[in-house]
């Protein structure tokens, strides 16, 4: 089948188009340095035409609270508006676990936005929920970071590889769509400070975490289950220390 991957350059889009073209699909990488571009419908039409599934995996260049919801509400109203045109009879977007419960962040809230707008779209979908990746540990350390150390709040943490997302959002795509969600996380639950204590060490950043119960994730504040998955969650197979040794 023709899939194509909006965002499909990025870290894991490129991941997914290789293992769709591994498994003998038309994958087509979309991303505005390929012709199409979601945020002014360029190149949207002629990308999707005979195509069975739509997977969006793109991201804001901006975290800015309104910028980044102009950029998941325009892209995907677009979107779906060409899906409808052409015809593609599934959407796949990935999404974070927990945006329902950290409404004052404005990116998670931009997120449910997305969401809102591809449930309502009446185009069959699949939302795929992953916790944080280990390839931001260093940015999300650097956002926590203080004059006196990083600041990272005693909170659960259950982050996961890349390839593992990848791997579970390409299942889902060739799959039928859920017309719901699937929560996706890493095979290892951590406290937040304790991981980041360490992982900090095996990348050679001689920051000191600081265990700050206040500490805010880009600017909330968290609760014991902020940001892992309650109730059932397909798990990783990647631990972070293999991972980090690769």
């Amino acid at each position: 089948m023709k899939i194509v991957v909006i965002g499909g350059t990025g870290l894991i889009g490129s991941k997914l188009v290789r293992r769709f073209e591994a498994h003998g699909h038309e994958a087509v990488a979309a991303s505005p340095n390929t012709g199409v571009n979601s945020l002014t419908g360029e190149g949207l039409t002629e990308a999707m035409t005979g195509a069975s599934v739509v997977v969006d995996v793109s991201n804001s260049p901006s975290f800015e609270p309104q910028a980044v919801m102009d950029f998941f509400t325009t892209s995907s109203a677009n979107l779906l508006a060409a899906e409808k045109e052409t015809g593609v009879g599934h959407h796949v977007a990935v999404s974070i676990v927990g945006t329902e419960r950290l409404p004052d962040n404005g990116y998670f809230a931009a997120k449910l936005a997305q969401e809102k707008l591809i449930k309502e779209s009446g185009i069959p979908y699949s939302l795929v929920h992953a916790t944080q990746f280990f390839e931001f540990v260093k940015g999300i350390a650097d956002s926590s970071a203080q004059v006196d150390g990083v600041h990272i709040a005693p909170v659960a943490w259950q982050p996961m590889a890349g390839d593992d997302v990848a791997d579970q959002v390409a299942e889902t795509a060739v799959g039928e769509p859920l017309n719901g969600r699937r929560d996706i996380a890493g095979p290892d639950r951590y406290r937040m400070d304790e991981f980041f204590r360490k992982a900090l060490a095996e990348l050679g950043d001689p920051r000191e975490v600081i265990t700050d119960p206040k500490a805010t994730y880009f600017g909330s504040e968290l609760v014991e289950d902020s940001l892992v998955p309650i109730g059932a969650a397909t798990l990783g197979r990647i631990h972070y220390g293999e991972w980090v040794k690769a």
